[in-house]
């Protein structure tokens, strides 16, 4: 999803010789999984061309990957088509170092609210990050010769045994879970251990600091069943966002690249 565009799969076109697409933004180059939307497409257009848009497979595999990862089942509508742009410059992501305030502005302009921000950065209960998202809170915060304060000091050190500093990383950029405890389900662990000072990014640690999202916080790491609920019906709402339908767009046949375009037929005079 970039700036303009919505849910209308735009990430997973390839760039050209002549035109980066969003699947090569910084923010975006981590993302994988790319196959399995491929493998789906290829099942479905054997069995009913042109019908499913790759917009519509990204988030029924969410929805799907949510469930069998123990999180809640909710039901999304499909119909969405595929867009017809993908653009690098398009991409404008929050970055991981961001305030709650500087964050939340990005969902609200999705039309989001606080505590949909809250809840889908709840998705960090699963996957991973890589260091250089967080190195800077492991020995230099800031420019301080110190780490992050809001950081427990032995996480820290331990991160930081994994990392390395910015300035003598291990090796290139591993990875970390996000979710330190169950980080393969998901569920509330990952509030309680921003409650802990164990949160990995700098926005995930914020929500338990600032004071518009502590509550929020709270309410999930102590009420398992109050995030699942609120999970669903963010993510059905995060669905929504920006979709293309009836004939907008198209339904792309491979996922990696538009359609071709049907040539027009120009009439000349007295034709």
């Amino acid at each position: 999803m970039g700036v303009n565009q919505g849910c209308d799969a735009s990430i997973l076109i390839d760039s050209t010789p002549s035109k980066s697409s969003e699947k090569d933004a910084g923010p975006n180059l981590t993302v994988r999984g790319y196959d399995l939307i491929d493998a789906a497409k290829k099942a479905l257009e054997a069995a009913c061309p042109s019908t499913v848009s790759c917009a519509d497979i990204i988030t029924l595999a969410t929805r799907d990957a949510v469930a069998l990862a123990g999180g809640p089942k909710y039901t999304v509508p499909t119909g969405r088509r595929d867009g017809l742009v993908s653009d690098v410059a398009d991409v404008n992501l929050p970055g991981p170092s961001l305030t709650v305030p500087e964050a939340f502005s990005f969902f609200q302009a999705k039309r989001l609210t606080l505590n949909d921000m809250v809840t889908l950065l709840g998705a960090h209960t699963v996957g991973v990050a890589h260091c250089q998202f967080f190195q800077d809170r492991l020995s230099n915060f800031q420019g301080t010769g110190q780490p992050d304060p809001t950081m427990d000091p032995g996480l820290a050190a331990r991160l930081l045994r994994t990392c390395g500093t910015t300035s003598r990383p291990v090796n290139s950029d591993p990875t970390v879970f996000l979710d330190q405890g169950t980080s393969f389900v998901v569920d509330n662990q990952f509030y309680n251990q921003t409650r802990f000072k164990k949160g990995i990014l700098q926005i995930d640690q914020e929500l338990a600091l600032d004071r518009s999202t502590a509550p929020m916080v709270s309410t999930f790491a102590s009420n398992g069943i109050a995030f699942q609920q609120s999970f669903a019906n963010a993510m059905i709402k995060l669905s929504k966002v920006g979709v293309l339908v009836g004939k907008a767009g198209e339904i792309r046949k491979n996922c990696r690249v538009f359609n071709p375009r049907k040539p027009t037929t120009v009439l000349g005079p007295g034709l």
